[in-house]
């Protein structure tokens, strides 16, 4: 039981880093959206999204992380981006 509450620990620590990663990246993404609006681009970006969905499955695969569920978050998230980027840009008039 005692390695079972360690584990535990663990896994409750690496899950508050991962809220604080998330959330410094959608401060970025945010700022990204602005710029975008500012500069009349649209909220997606299909060609940097595909390089992205390449590269982090490569990185899945060396960190021995099934490169399809690491696909699928980043689309998850990559989804709540754009939606965040055509919620500024409609603010924006743009």
């Amino acid at each position: 039981m005692v390695e079972l509450r360690a584990l535990r620990a663990s896994i409750d620590n690496i899950d508050a880093a991962l809220v604080h990663m998330l959330a410094e990246r959608f401060k970025c993404t945010q700022k990204v959206g602005h710029l975008k609006a500012t500069h009349d681009l649209p909220p997606a970006d299909p060609a940097r999204e595909q390089i992205q969905i390449e590269r982090l499955r490569r990185l899945a695969v060396d960190a021995n992380l099934d490169p399809d569920f690491a696909e699928k978050f980043l689309a998850f998230i990559v989804k709540e981006v754009i939606r965040h980027h055509e919620a500024i840009a409609a603010k924006t008039g743009n």
